[in-house]
């Protein structure tokens, strides 16, 4: 997804959160599926190189904060589809929604990573926290952030 280090850290990896909280509408477990499902392509795009993936998947003001600063969708997009980084393998796990709206949703989960960007290490394992938005009746990710999980190395 990067073409540094710092913007390829931050879509590498994603917060074991409190439990899935529900404000208004959908049921909980069924917006929780969608999303899941949406960040699971995100990592398998980002393996990929799948930058038209981002294109569709990011919010036109989506906003990046990484282990170096933030960025936005422009420098996602064209980091995804750049050769400066490569994604060995990832897992992805323990996966929580809070809800604050109809239209606002926060992913948090854990996610282990073998990938290296310029030949450097990307930092592993992670939390992560991914917040959607729901705009003309689709779920955009409209900001990601990733924290070191220091409890723990990757293997």
């Amino acid at each position: 997804m990067r073409l540094s280090l710092v913007v390829a850290a931050s879509l590498a990896a994603s917060l074991r959160a409190a439990p899935a909280q529900s404000a208004g509408g959908a049921a909980p477990d069924a917006l929780k599926d969608t999303l899941v499902a949406l960040e699971t392509q995100s990592w398998e795009a980002w393996q990929k190189r799948d930058s038209a993936f981002f294109q569709r998947f990011l919010s036109d003001d989506h906003v990046e904060v990484g282990f170096g600063g933030v960025t936005g969708k422009a420098t996602v997009v064209a980091g995804v589809g750049s050769p400066a980084c490569v994604v060995s393998s990832y897992t992805v796990d323990g996966f929580a929604l809070s809800r604050f709206d109809a239209n606002t949703a926060l992913l948090t989960y854990h996610a282990v990573q073998r990938t290296t960007c310029g030949g450097t290490a990307v930092p592993s394992p992670v939390w992560v926290s991914s917040l959607y938005v729901r705009r003309d009746g689709r779920w955009l990710n409209a900001v990601y952030q990733q924290t070191p999980d220091n409890r723990r190395k990757a293997p």
